[in-house]
């Protein structure tokens, strides 16, 4: 079998995880497979590269910011295939230029555009095991850029896609998917599979157990991808195409706290504001969540939206240079917001989901900012300091109560 195996940071920390997870890639080659490994940087390795960046530069560019973190990533590689060594195993390590992952020029946040995999196949058919940096590419120009947050779950994706691998393994400290995040959320279980569909709308709405575009990729190629520990030998989650139908209305509740509101207020009720401000957004690569428009009064209304507060300023400044074009009275934000949703394929055949939802919310005693819907999944916006004790509520009217509406 031809194995794709991707280790986040946490798993490879320190010596002793890395050791740990040189022995997990030794078994899998002792045992006939084929192994590319994809490797985050070692803990908060980026957090500090990060925090020295901005000791030096309080502002600094993208671009010197992604030659930067990607030093990281080939830290991980390089110090695996030193273990490896160490345990006879035939090993290379290679970056994103050496495989040739081409993306686009985005700084921060490309995307992958192709992979040219012939280096990879070559070091795979002579017998080594290929330990290659994730979170990272090449663009037009040769520079390198990184994929954003989570980026290399992204990469493994591509690899294995790419290579038509037998099985993505992505090894994370937690040894599968919950129906919640079970640091937050005490009763929160293991599920045995997830859909596609479920996991992309897990991981878009706050879920950091994958990456939302690895999930997009592994759905659009047909890669067989499993999630599981890298501390212990549990069985993982299985990510398919279709998963078994459990005895739950939903697989789960998210939370994400990266979030923040702008309400703009007295927008002119004519046709094209919205989009002359998504425009102005989108132009600036910001992504907009929920939103919430009034009904037009006296010639105006107002439009509020949510994006990643790591977006806001920036959101901000792009909204103010347009006032000129769609005239409002007045902009507002708010950073200590949340974003609880539940998500679940069940919820499209259910009429009781969404009244269950409300209940459980009513019955924390949160209020509800704002709220959004799609046919598998339920969202509102909450005081982020309200959001784990709603997320709990929640997660056990439907865990554990669901079964009166069956």
């Amino acid at each position: 079998m031809l194995i794709v195996m991707k280790f986040g940071g946490s798993s490879v920390a320190d010596a002793a995880r890395i050791q740990n997870v040189a022995r997990r890639i030794k078994r899998s080659y002792d045992a006939g497979n084929k192994v590319a490994v994809i490797l985050s940087a070692q803990g908060d390795t980026t957090d500090d590269l990060i925090e020295k960046a901005h000791e030096i530069n309080p502002r600094p560019s993208k671009r010197e910011m992604d030659m930067l973190l990607a030093t990281g990533e080939q830290q991980s590689v390089a110090l695996m295939c030193m273990a490896l060594e160490g345990m006879k195993v035939p090993c290379i390590s290679l970056n994103a230029n050496q495989c040739r992952i081409y993306a686009t020029s985005n700084y921060s946040n490309a995307r992958i555009k192709d992979i040219n995999c012939e280096r990879i196949r070559n070091e795979l058919d002579a017998g080594k095991v290929v330990v290659i940096t994730g979170f990272q590419g090449i663009n037009r120009k040769g520079d390198v850029v990184t994929l954003g947050r989570g980026g290399s779950d992204t990469s493994a994706v591509a690899v294995a896609a790419k290579l038509n691998a037998d099985l993505c393994e992505i090894y994370t400290d937690v040894d599968g998917v919950y129906t919640a995040d079970p640091r937050h959320v005490k009763t929160a279980k293991k599920l045995s599979e997830i859909s596609f569909d479920e996991m992309l709308e897990f991981a878009s709405l706050g879920a950091q157990v994958l990456h939302n575009r690895s999930v997009e990729l592994a759905k659009k190629y047909g890669v067989k991808l499993v999630v599981r520990s890298s501390l212990s030998e549990a069985e993982g989650t299985i990510v398919k195409e279709e998963a078994k139908v459990e005895s739950m209305l939903i697989s789960g509740v998210a939370v994400d706290k990266n979030v923040a509101r702008i309400s703009i207020i007295g927008v002119e009720d004519k046709p094209g504001t919205a989009y002359k401000l998504f425009a102005a957004l989108a132009r600036k690569n910001i992504s907009v969540d929920i939103i919430l428009q009034s009904i037009g009064r006296n010639g105006s209304k107002d439009i509020s939206f949510t994006v990643a507060r790591s977006d806001l300023q920036e959101a901000l400044s792009a909204i103010e240079n347009i006032k000129d074009v769609i005239k409002f009275d007045k902009l507002d934000h708010k950073e200590n917001v949340a974003k609880v949703s539940i998500v679940g394929a069940g919820m499209a055949t259910n009429a009781g989901v969404a009244s269950l939802f409300f209940e459980a919310v009513y019955n924390a005693g949160v209020n509800v900012n704002m709220i959004s819907t799609s046919e598998i999944k339920i969202s509102i916006l909450v005081d982020e300091k309200d959001a784990d004790f709603a997320a709990n509520k929640i997660h056990d009217a439907f865990i554990h109560q669901s079964s009166s509406l069956h």
